[in-house]
């Protein structure tokens, strides 16, 4: 009787080690449900280096031929239906080191548009794609499991639905005084992706382009039903000064040395 008294004290502090662990390195903290799909969040940098401008030298505004000239990668952020995301779910701190060979691509595609360090869940003030793995990341599970993965499935999924030339096909081209109708943007992408994107705009100009995915990634509807956009909005067209030249007057490019 003993013996199997011992037997079930025995599993019953393995069962309690094993929720230890998961609370500390599981998917999810704080009581936080599975998501339910993803967001692929896509950023426009004519429209955010021309607010970011002050501090290009120290993001991707300011790299003269170099810089972005198509939407680059936000995050790919797992959400829920109802409009909530979670965020922070485990304690798993980011390591550039894990990611080393996807310096390059994300460099370019991945670039920071914004002033300073943005702050993570567990390492205080960090680079940009810190705060995405830690704040979004960790939250991808049980899709994605790790640092690495996170990447490089964000990478795949952004070169597989090419926004810029969706649009650049369709005649939506960066210019500094055209104007589109939103719903025609809205329309390309669909034909394209086969579902409705959400459109983000800073007053009149398009900042960011948001694609949602099941979590095989197979297209589907993002949820927004309001948007932040006018009828008629912009693509700004931008080219920075050289780092060198930072601290000038941002140049724009003309119409006919867009995209």
């Amino acid at each position: 009787m003993a013996s199997l008294s011992a037997r079930i004290f025995l599993c019953f502090a393995l069962m309690m080690a094993t929720c230890l662990m998961i609370g500390v390195n599981g998917s999810l903290e704080g009581g936080q449900r599975e998501f339910d799909y993803f967001a692929l969040s896509l950023q426009w940098p004519g429209t955010i280096c021309r607010r970011t401008r002050h501090c290009c030298s120290s993001n991707a505004c300011c790299r003269g031929s170099n810089s972005p000239t198509e939407f680059t990668i936000h995050g790919l952020w797992p959400d829920y239906n109802d409009g909530t995301w979670p965020s922070c779910c485990a304690r798993s701190q980011f390591d550039v080191k894990e990611i080393s060979t996807l310096l390059d691509a994300l460099e370019k595609y991945w670039p920071s548009l914004y002033c300073g360090q943005t702050s993570t869940c567990f390492s205080g003030k960090g680079i940009f794609w810190a705060h995405e793995w830690e704040k979004h990341g960790t939250c991808s599970s049980p899709v994605v499991r790790d640092e690495y993965s996170y990447f490089i499935t964000t990478l795949n999924v952004y070169f597989k639905y090419n926004v810029t030339k969706i649009l650049n096909e369709a005649g939506y081209v960066p210019s500094n005084s055209e104007r589109y109708p939103l719903g025609g943007i809205v329309s390309a992408i669909q034909n394209s992706f086969q579902a409705t994107p959400e459109v983000i705009c800073s007053k009149d100009a398009v900042e960011e382009i948001r694609l949602c995915f099941y979590k095989d990634f197979k297209p589907r509807n993002c949820l927004a039903s309001k948007t932040s956009c006018p009828k008629y909005v912009s693509l700004p067209a931008y080219l920075s000064l050289g780092r060198e030249e930072s601290e000038s007057d941002v140049a724009w490019i003309s119409d006919g040395e867009a995209l």
